[in-house]
């Protein structure tokens, strides 16, 4: 009898503790998901206090020479697309939102105008979730992570005007010297998603003798 009553209350603790730990995990995930949360905020209010060019004075300046660039690049004709190329900073590209002046790749203007002849493979950084490297020539890094919706006919067009938001910091206006980032999006493209299918392309523009040149292509996407 005390010999079932010792494994009952062993159970009852085994229980317990299971409970306990399944407890302190949820715990754990809770303020690991608050402080990405409050990292995110934070990220995007230091955004809102750097000076930006309204959108409507953006639009203005940018839209003519950007629906070029935007069409240069449908079109893949990236030797028109380098004479709008920053010529001496180049191209940044970033494969998901967050703007790495580390990690991520550039590209000269003379390499962009050969951008499709580079048979070459750059790792680009990783890929969402799974964490593998995106190690890819120029030519399979334009068809997934620049041009894999045809963002020249964009459902919506945003000038230094954020219209896309995921789980990465927002810092692009951090990054570049006060810079007119011009964004095509797409909001989602089947309803069963809910939105989570969502794509945009920036566009990033500096001025350099008091010209605006193309300094970064960011691609983003709903991220997990």
């Amino acid at each position: 009898m005390d010999e079932e009553n010792n494994k009952d209350v062993i159970e009852e603790k085994d229980q317990d503790n299971q409970q306990d730990n399944e407890n302190n995990d949820k715990e754990e995930n809770k303020e690991k998901n608050n402080d990405e949360k409050e990292n995110k905020e934070e990220e995007n209010k230091e955004n809102e206090t750097v000076d930006i060019i309204p959108p409507e004075e953006a639009k203005e300046i940018i839209s003519a020479k950007s629906n070029e660039v935007i069409n240069f690049i449908k079109n893949k004709e990236f030797e028109k697309l380098a004479k709008y190329v920053h010529p001496e900073k180049g191209v940044r590209f970033t494969p998901y939102t967050h703007v790495s002046v580390d990690d991520d790749i550039v590209f000269s203007k003379e390499e962009m105008k050969n951008f499709f002849k580079n048979d070459k493979s750059y790792l680009w950084g990783h890929y969402d979730g799974k964490g593998n490297e995106i190690k890819l020539t120029p030519r399979d890094y334009y068809s997934e992570f620049i041009y894999n919706k045809d963002f020249a006919e964009a459902d919506e067009i945003g000038y230094n005007k954020v219209l896309s938001s995921g789980n990465m910091l927002e810092n692009q206006f951090k990054i570049y010297d006060n810079p007119i980032v011009v964004e095509y999006y797409f909001p989602y493209f089947e309803e069963e998603y809910k939105g989570m299918d969502w794509q945009s392309l920036r566009l990033v523009y500096e001025k350099y003798n008091d010209e605006w040149y193309l300094v970064g292509i960011i691609h983003n996407q709903w991220t997990i």
